[in-house]
Protein backbone atom coordinates (compact mmCIF):
# COMPACT_ATOMS: atom_id res chain seq x y z
CA UNK A 1 0.00 0.00 0.00
CA UNK A 2 1.51 3.30 -1.12
CA UNK A 3 2.26 5.84 1.58
CA UNK A 4 0.01 8.87 1.78
CA UNK A 5 1.08 12.38 2.68
CA UNK A 6 -0.14 13.73 6.03
CA UNK A 7 -3.80 14.68 5.99
CA UNK A 8 -5.27 17.84 7.51
CA UNK A 9 -9.02 17.80 8.10
CA UNK A 10 -10.26 21.38 8.00
CA UNK A 11 -13.59 22.09 9.66
CA UNK A 12 -15.43 25.39 9.75
CA UNK A 13 -15.18 25.56 13.53
CA UNK A 14 -17.77 26.33 16.19
CA UNK A 15 -18.07 27.86 19.62
CA UNK A 16 -19.78 24.63 20.66
CA UNK A 17 -17.03 22.39 22.10
CA UNK A 18 -18.90 19.30 20.89
CA UNK A 19 -18.06 20.26 17.32
CA UNK A 20 -14.29 20.14 17.80
CA UNK A 21 -14.63 16.92 19.80
CA UNK A 22 -16.58 15.41 16.90
CA UNK A 23 -13.92 16.51 14.40
CA UNK A 24 -11.16 14.96 16.50
CA UNK A 25 -13.16 11.73 16.71
CA UNK A 26 -13.49 11.71 12.93
CA UNK A 27 -9.73 12.21 12.59
CA UNK A 28 -9.16 9.20 14.83
CA UNK A 29 -11.57 7.15 12.70
CA UNK A 30 -9.69 8.09 9.52
CA UNK A 31 -6.36 7.20 11.12
CA UNK A 32 -7.75 3.89 12.33
CA UNK A 33 -8.99 3.07 8.84
CA UNK A 34 -5.52 3.73 7.39
CA UNK A 35 -2.93 2.73 10.04
CA UNK A 36 0.21 4.82 9.92
CA UNK A 37 -1.47 7.82 8.29
CA UNK A 38 -0.77 11.13 10.01
CA UNK A 39 -4.19 12.80 10.39
CA UNK A 40 -4.54 16.22 11.98
CA UNK A 41 -7.38 18.69 12.51
CA UNK A 42 -7.64 22.43 11.88
CA UNK A 43 -10.42 25.00 11.96
CA UNK A 44 -11.26 28.08 9.92
CA UNK A 45 -12.95 29.96 12.75
CA UNK A 46 -13.85 30.01 16.44
CA UNK A 47 -11.23 27.52 17.60
CA UNK A 48 -7.62 26.44 17.07
CA UNK A 49 -5.37 25.32 15.54
CA UNK A 50 -5.80 27.12 12.25
CA UNK A 51 -4.67 25.48 8.97
CA UNK A 52 -1.45 27.53 8.64
CA UNK A 53 -0.35 26.42 12.11
CA UNK A 54 -0.88 22.76 11.31
CA UNK A 55 0.68 22.97 7.86
CA UNK A 56 3.63 24.89 9.27
CA UNK A 57 4.20 22.22 11.91
CA UNK A 58 4.16 19.52 9.24
CA UNK A 59 6.67 21.50 7.18
CA UNK A 60 8.95 21.89 10.18
CA UNK A 61 8.73 18.14 10.73
CA UNK A 62 10.12 17.62 7.25
CA UNK A 63 7.00 16.97 5.21
CA UNK A 64 7.16 18.47 1.73
CA UNK A 65 3.55 17.61 0.90
CA UNK A 66 0.23 17.54 2.74
CA UNK A 67 -3.35 16.86 1.73
CA UNK A 68 -6.03 19.20 3.01
CA UNK A 69 -9.57 17.82 3.21
CA UNK A 70 -12.37 20.41 3.60
CA UNK A 71 -14.87 18.96 6.07
CA UNK A 72 -17.67 20.58 4.13
CA UNK A 73 -20.80 19.07 2.63
CA UNK A 74 -21.26 21.77 -0.02
CA UNK A 75 -18.84 23.79 -2.11
CA UNK A 76 -20.22 27.10 -0.85
CA UNK A 77 -18.32 30.16 0.41
CA UNK A 78 -16.05 28.40 2.89
CA UNK A 79 -14.85 25.92 0.29
CA UNK A 80 -14.57 28.29 -2.68
CA UNK A 81 -13.25 31.40 -0.92
CA UNK A 82 -12.09 30.83 2.67
CA UNK A 83 -9.80 27.84 2.17
CA UNK A 84 -7.94 29.24 -0.88
CA UNK A 85 -7.52 32.56 0.96
CA UNK A 86 -6.13 30.82 4.04
CA UNK A 87 -3.60 28.95 1.90
CA UNK A 88 -2.60 32.13 0.06
CA UNK A 89 -1.88 33.83 3.38
CA UNK A 90 0.06 30.82 4.62
CA UNK A 91 2.27 30.84 1.51
CA UNK A 92 2.84 34.57 1.92
CA UNK A 93 3.98 33.84 5.49
CA UNK A 94 6.50 31.23 4.39
CA UNK A 95 4.69 27.96 3.76
CA UNK A 96 6.64 26.12 1.07
CA UNK A 97 5.13 22.65 1.35
CA UNK A 98 2.88 21.52 -1.47
CA UNK A 99 -0.73 21.41 -0.29
CA UNK A 100 -3.20 19.34 -2.28
CA UNK A 101 -6.81 20.28 -1.55
CA UNK A 102 -9.42 17.57 -2.08
CA UNK A 103 -13.01 17.95 -3.15
CA UNK A 104 -15.60 18.57 -0.45
CA UNK A 105 -17.46 15.58 0.97
CA UNK A 106 -20.77 16.46 -0.68
CA UNK A 107 -21.70 15.89 -4.33
CA UNK A 108 -19.07 16.62 -6.96
CA UNK A 109 -20.03 17.00 -10.63
CA UNK A 110 -23.54 15.84 -9.80
CA UNK A 111 -22.39 12.60 -8.17
CA UNK A 112 -23.32 11.75 -4.59
CA UNK A 113 -20.68 9.47 -3.09
CA UNK A 114 -22.21 6.15 -1.98
CA UNK A 115 -20.38 6.38 1.36
CA UNK A 116 -22.14 9.65 2.16
CA UNK A 117 -25.54 8.03 1.62
CA UNK A 118 -24.44 5.00 3.63
CA UNK A 119 -23.46 7.24 6.53
CA UNK A 120 -26.84 8.98 6.46
CA UNK A 121 -28.61 5.62 6.38
CA UNK A 122 -26.54 4.43 9.34
CA UNK A 123 -27.58 7.39 11.48
CA UNK A 124 -31.24 6.91 10.53
CA UNK A 125 -31.06 3.21 11.38
CA UNK A 126 -29.68 4.11 14.79
CA UNK A 127 -32.98 5.87 15.57
CA UNK A 128 -34.72 2.50 15.75
CA UNK A 129 -38.06 3.86 14.54
CA UNK A 130 -40.19 3.24 11.47
CA UNK A 131 -40.72 6.19 9.15
CA UNK A 132 -42.38 7.04 5.88
CA UNK A 133 -40.90 10.48 5.26
CA UNK A 134 -37.46 12.04 5.77
CA UNK A 135 -36.37 15.63 6.16
CA UNK A 136 -32.71 16.17 5.28
CA UNK A 137 -31.76 18.91 7.73
CA UNK A 138 -28.84 21.08 6.57
CA UNK A 139 -27.14 24.30 7.61
CA UNK A 140 -28.35 26.44 4.73
CA UNK A 141 -26.68 28.79 2.28
CA UNK A 142 -27.62 31.57 -0.14
CA UNK A 143 -25.52 29.83 -2.80
CA UNK A 144 -28.06 28.29 -5.21
CA UNK A 145 -25.56 25.81 -6.63
CA UNK A 146 -24.66 24.60 -3.14
CA UNK A 147 -28.34 24.23 -2.23
CA UNK A 148 -28.86 22.23 -5.39
CA UNK A 149 -26.32 19.68 -4.19
CA UNK A 150 -28.25 19.28 -0.92
CA UNK A 151 -31.32 18.60 -3.04
CA UNK A 152 -29.34 15.97 -4.95
CA UNK A 153 -28.48 14.21 -1.70
CA UNK A 154 -32.10 14.34 -0.53
CA UNK A 155 -33.28 12.86 -3.81
CA UNK A 156 -30.67 10.10 -3.77
CA UNK A 157 -31.31 9.26 -0.11
CA UNK A 158 -35.06 9.09 -0.67
CA UNK A 159 -34.55 6.79 -3.65
CA UNK A 160 -32.39 4.43 -1.58
CA UNK A 161 -34.84 4.43 1.33
CA UNK A 162 -37.96 4.23 -0.83
CA UNK A 163 -39.60 7.20 0.92
CA UNK A 164 -40.08 10.89 0.19
CA UNK A 165 -37.08 12.95 1.32
CA UNK A 166 -36.85 16.74 1.08
CA UNK A 167 -34.22 19.19 2.33
CA UNK A 168 -34.68 21.77 5.10
CA UNK A 169 -32.37 24.48 6.34
CA UNK A 170 -31.39 26.15 9.58
CA UNK A 171 -30.66 29.54 8.01
CA UNK A 172 -30.25 31.60 4.83
CA UNK A 173 -32.91 29.73 2.87
CA UNK A 174 -36.08 27.70 3.20
CA UNK A 175 -37.86 25.53 3.90
CA UNK A 176 -37.33 25.33 7.63
CA UNK A 177 -37.41 21.98 9.39
CA UNK A 178 -41.00 22.60 10.45
CA UNK A 179 -42.09 23.57 6.94
CA UNK A 180 -40.51 20.44 5.49
CA UNK A 181 -42.21 18.21 8.06
CA UNK A 182 -45.57 19.80 7.31
CA UNK A 183 -45.01 19.39 3.57
CA UNK A 184 -44.33 15.68 3.96
CA UNK A 185 -47.32 15.22 6.25
CA UNK A 186 -49.55 17.05 3.79
CA UNK A 187 -48.39 14.57 1.14
CA UNK A 188 -49.48 11.66 3.33
CA UNK A 189 -46.48 10.81 5.52
CA UNK A 190 -47.34 9.98 9.12
CA UNK A 191 -43.97 9.12 10.64
CA UNK A 192 -41.47 11.80 9.63
CA UNK A 193 -37.87 11.76 10.84
CA UNK A 194 -34.94 14.10 10.21
CA UNK A 195 -31.63 12.96 8.76
CA UNK A 196 -28.76 15.26 9.71
CA UNK A 197 -26.71 16.65 6.84
CA UNK A 198 -24.13 17.80 9.35
CA UNK A 199 -20.71 16.48 10.26
CA UNK A 200 -20.84 17.75 13.84
CA UNK A 201 -23.33 19.13 16.35
CA UNK A 202 -23.72 22.85 16.89
CA UNK A 203 -26.14 25.76 16.78
CA UNK A 204 -27.34 25.24 13.22
CA UNK A 205 -27.94 21.53 13.74
CA UNK A 206 -29.93 22.28 16.88
CA UNK A 207 -31.92 24.96 15.05
CA UNK A 208 -33.15 22.79 12.19
CA UNK A 209 -33.62 19.77 14.48
CA UNK A 210 -35.68 21.80 16.96
CA UNK A 211 -37.81 23.20 14.16
CA UNK A 212 -38.51 19.71 12.79
CA UNK A 213 -39.39 18.37 16.23
CA UNK A 214 -41.76 21.28 16.87
CA UNK A 215 -43.75 20.33 13.78
CA UNK A 216 -44.02 16.70 14.79
CA UNK A 217 -40.90 14.89 13.59
CA UNK A 218 -40.85 11.66 15.58
CA UNK A 219 -37.04 11.44 15.76
CA UNK A 220 -33.91 13.31 14.70
CA UNK A 221 -30.74 11.55 13.62
CA UNK A 222 -27.33 12.44 15.00
CA UNK A 223 -24.77 14.24 12.83
CA UNK A 224 -22.55 12.06 10.67
CA UNK A 225 -19.59 12.55 13.01
CA UNK A 226 -17.13 9.67 13.03
CA UNK A 227 -19.29 7.22 11.09
CA UNK A 228 -16.96 4.71 9.38
CA UNK A 229 -18.52 5.54 6.04
CA UNK A 230 -17.41 9.16 6.37
CA UNK A 231 -13.88 8.05 7.24
CA UNK A 232 -13.93 5.91 4.09
CA UNK A 233 -15.22 8.86 2.04
CA UNK A 234 -12.37 11.05 3.30
CA UNK A 235 -9.78 8.43 2.38
CA UNK A 236 -11.33 8.14 -1.07
CA UNK A 237 -11.05 11.89 -1.54
CA UNK A 238 -7.40 11.75 -0.36
CA UNK A 239 -6.51 8.91 -2.74
CA UNK A 240 -8.01 10.88 -5.63
CA UNK A 241 -5.33 13.58 -5.25
CA UNK A 242 -1.83 13.12 -6.75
Amino acid sequence: MAALAPVVLVAHGSRDPRAAASTRALARAVAAARPGLDVRTAYLDHTSPKPPQVLGALQEAGHATATLVPLLLTAAYHGRIDIPAVLDRARADGLRAQVNVTDVLGPVDGRVHPALLAGLRRRLAELGVAYDGVVLGAAGTRDEAARATVGQVAEALGAELGVACIPAYASASGPTGAEAVRELRAAGARQVVMAAYFLAPGRLYETVAGSARAAGAVAVAAPLGNAPEIAALILDRVRAKP
